[in-house]
């Protein structure tokens, strides 16, 4: 029972559909195996893994976390944005709290990160150069991801860490705004008062 034990507070259970156990978030990466690592950030490492029942593909990211500053309007935050739906954007799924640790859980994009297409990895494997033509098509979804989550959502989300590594790629060579771990939420009418530097520097 002590390794499957999650932290649960009385005020999740407003955000049921969107929480996973983490027996099945185990199960789905079958224990977090080296070999399905997608990637590290700075924010965690990220999974792929196939959910038991259902079958389907996610990519589940494992992040530390301080249970008691702030987890409420994160978690709500999370939720908030699991409800977007944008053909540019990678749908957050829910989550999953356990001693200190986060668990995100994304759609799974089977044609990596921009990055991987641009620059090469580590790994010795080669991909398809993308065209510039490509390039354009994958800027302007996500330019107009950026429009809807910026003006025409019921709130305005600024995802404040848009680079290459958090642009991703469907089956269909899309490109999806993913990684909405710094991501803010604020109402229209709202002005958000802040300056705090944030994300990676060099992108936006």
């Amino acid at each position: 029972h002590l390794k499957y034990a999650e932290l649960r507070e009385d005020w999740e259970l407003e955000f049921g559909p969107h929480r996973f156990s983490y027996r099945d978030l185990l199960d789905a990466t079958e224990g977090f195996k080296d070999e399905l690592l997608l990637g590290v950030g700075g924010f965690g490492r990220v999974y792929k893994g196939t959910l038991p029942v259902s079958k389907l593909e996610v990519a589940v990211k494992r992040v530390s976390h301080d249970s008691r500053q702030g987890m409420k309007e994160f978690i709500a935050e999370v939720v908030s944005i699991g409800r977007i739906q944008h053909r540019n954007l990678v749908r957050v799924l829910g989550y999953c709290r356990r001693r200190g640790e986060l668990f995100l859980v994304y759609e799974y994009m089977p044609s990596g990160s921009v990055d991987k297409y641009l620059y090469g990895n580590n790994e010795g494997t080669t991909r398809p150069v993308l065209s510039w033509e490509h390039r354009w098509r994958v800027v302007k979804g996500i330019a107009s991801c950026l429009l809807y989550l910026h003006e025409e959502w019921e709130q305005v989300v600024v995802h404040r860490d848009i680079k290459p590594s958090n642009v991703l790629l469907d089956s269909d060579m899309n490109g999806r705004l993913g990684d909405f771990g710094l991501a803010r939420l604020y109402d229209h009418d709202a002005y958000p008062q802040t300056t705090h530097v944030v994300g990676t520097i060099g992108y936006l």
